[in-house]
């Protein structure tokens, strides 16, 4: 059996170009930094680059976005007339990216059919997203990809594989390096080698013993809206295709990065609650009332000098947070007040201690539970856990034609 989901694609990737200034950060990234795109644009200068194929957030509402949006469509057609890349037929990219702490992360680059993929909270699909999916933050990139040549992955799919086989696998029919620099910002380096012809089939077949027997076969790490609105495009385009041209149509698959869940770089934090110019000691009695159950998992609530370590319901992980938030949500609507999601033990402590102020120290997340959760309790409610740090994110490179 050969995996049907994921699949080779034909990619692009730039012919006689610095590898260091073509590959930048994904959009989402870094988005109230204006020091860090600034010192993008420096770095990149007028050499050919993502950089000039996407919009990167920071700039959503701070430009012309329908101009911006033109002029990315005008550079892939540019860099498409202009031979800017070669192809590798037919082909995977297997990856090793050591990051800035020195720690190497595997992954595959191919595509996926987003047939097999979607993000609704009832969602059965074999490829499901991890958290849930904000749909007005969909807009601005479907009105990019509707009309763009090229993609370019910033997705990191996570595959359940305890053994490593399948990256173990990728190591060994990877052939030679198609790529091999540093990257920009803080990013580290990143090599990359082709898996082409039998060994792409082989691959396929590990990927579909591994895979094959579990109900959520994959699940978007990174990169979920930017894949959400590649199906919203799909979806739409598909309704004036015959079944024959929907099967072959470029649209129909996106490109993404396949990770293991569990290589030892792959680091989930908890993102933790805090809510300020509320009444905390009022909420403080309240959450011990309304989130307590005794067979539940352990949280910590924290408002002043109190503190306070609790057995919270919920079924599963994302359960759990899902009633933490909205027990926090409800109460606000009822007290006032606003909320905060916060990385790190300690500067939640310090932010709940304040006067008017209170908090949730929330447990991680074990990588054995996450897709069982998500089979069992849909996606995590946004702002649940991280994934490593900003500069660690997937950059732009490979390219695949979608028109």
């Amino acid at each position: 059996m050969i995996s049907d989901i994921f699949l080779p694609a034909d990619i692009l990737l730039p012919d006689h170009t610095d590898f260091h200034r073509w590959s930048v950060i994904a959009c989402d990234q870094f988005t109230s930094d204006a020091d860090y795109w600034q010192e993008v644009e420096r770095v990149v200068g007028d050499a050919p680059s993502t950089l000039r194929m996407i919009l990167p957030e920071y700039y959503l509402g701070r430009c012309d976005e329908a101009k911006a949006t033109e002029q990315i469509q005008k550079t892939m057609r540019r860099y498409l007339d202009e031979g800017q890349f070669h192809t590798l037929e037919q082909s995977f990219v297997y990856l090793e990216r050591r990051l800035a702490n020195g720690v190497t992360r595997k992954g595959i680059v191919g595509r996926i059919d987003l047939e097999a993929y979607d993000y609704r909270p009832d969602a059965d699909a074999p490829i499901r997203a991890t958290e849930d999916t904000v749909e007005e933050r969909l807009p601005p990139r479907v009105r990019v990809r509707s009309q763009a040549l090229l993609e370019m992955p910033h997705i990191m799919l996570f595959l359940d594989d305890a053994a490593d086989a399948v990256m173990q696998c990728a190591q060994t029919v990877a052939g030679a390096p198609v790529y091999d620099f540093d990257l920009m910002g803080g990013g580290g380096h990143l090599l990359g080698r082709q898996v082409a012809g039998e060994n792409a089939r082989t691959l396929q077949r590990e990927i579909a013993e591994v895979t094959g027997e579990q109900t959520v076969q994959f699940a978007v790490g990174d990169g979920n809206h930017s894949l959400a609105a590649a199906r919203k495009c799909w979806l739409e385009k598909k309704q004036h295709l015959t079944s024959e041209e929907a099967q072959r149509d470029p649209a129909r698959y996106a490109l993404v990065e396949l990770v293991n869940i569990h290589d030892p770089a792959i680091i989930f934090a908890p993102i933790h609650r805090v809510l300020f110019k509320t009444d905390a000691e009022h909420w403080f009695e309240e959450a011990q009332k309304d989130l307590f159950d005794p067979e539940g998992r352990e949280i910590t609530l924290l408002a002043g000098e109190r503190r306070c370590k609790l057995l919270a319901k919920g079924e599963t992980i994302g359960s759990l947070i899902g009633n933490v938030e909205r027990f926090c949500r409800a109460y606000l609507a009822r007290h006032g007040g606003e909320i905060d999601y916060i990385h790190g033990d300690d500067e939640t402590v310090m932010l709940s201690s304040a006067p008017n102020s209170c908090g949730v120290l929330l447990p991680p997340i074990e990588k054995d539970e996450l897709f069982s959760s998500i089979e069992n309790s849909g996606p995590f409610p946004r702002k649940s856990f991280s994934i490593g740090l900003g500069p660690d994110k997937r950059y732009y490179l490979e390219c695949r034609k979608i028109k």
